[in-house]
């Protein structure tokens, strides 16, 4: 079952492409961040040529890939015909979801937990489906409160549903390695539609 979006477009944060717009050239790109790293490390004081960096900069590129690899994605690949007909009207849960992201002021990671749920309408979702149109959206450069919302907005538009609740509990190494160094403290964000911002339990 195909996905359309309301408008018969995709949205365009759903576009296979850069956040520039220009097409994705993997060769390319895995170029340019080879080439990037190794002036990083040269900036910072680090000779790339020695034996414990040689291959670094190769290996960054491709971790840099997978982290950012939802720039690439569509939650049309991810959901694929997992949507079905059931006429259940009660609360689904899929809580304690791992998600990993990239701050997009740092570049430093932030981790944690998601906990998503949704009141049917007439449709539901495979489960496993849940933590993947998560993963379409942490595995780009992100602040947590969009990520949340981008998460919501998402789901409401797939399954059309009465209400959909999303939050987020996460640590961000920006605050744990650097800055105001505080190791104990985590962010929680969420993002109410439907019944669960105007009916809420």
């Amino acid at each position: 079952m195909k996905i359309a979006a309301a408008s018969g477009k995709t949205p365009k944060f759903l576009a296979p492409k850069l956040p520039s717009g220009e097409p994705y050239d993997c060769k390319k790109s895995r170029n340019t961040l080879v080439k990037g790293t190794r002036k990083l490390l040269a900036a910072l004081g680090e000779d790339s040529t020695r034996e414990g960096l040689l291959d670094t900069p190769k290996r960054y590129a491709k971790a840099m890939e997978y982290l950012t690899s939802g720039y690439h994605k569509t939650t049309e690949s991810v959901v694929g015909d997992a949507l079905f007909n059931e006429g259940s009207s009660e609360i689904v849960v899929v809580r304690d979801i791992e998600l990993f992201s990239m701050c997009e002021h740092h570049m430093l990671p932030f981790y944690g937990k998601a906990h998503v749920a949704y009141i049917p309408n007439g449709k539901i979702i495979g489960l496993s489906k849940i933590p993947r149109v998560l993963d379409v959206y942490a595995r780009r450069f992100q602040v947590q409160e969009r990520l949340t919302s981008q998460v919501a907005e998402e789901l409401v538009r797939i399954l059309k549903p009465q209400g959909v609740a999303v939050i987020i509990e996460a640590f961000h190494l920006c605050m744990m390695m650097r800055g105001v160094q505080k190791q104990h403290s985590y962010t929680i964000t969420s993002a109410m539609r439907g019944k669960f911002r105007t009916d809420p339990i």
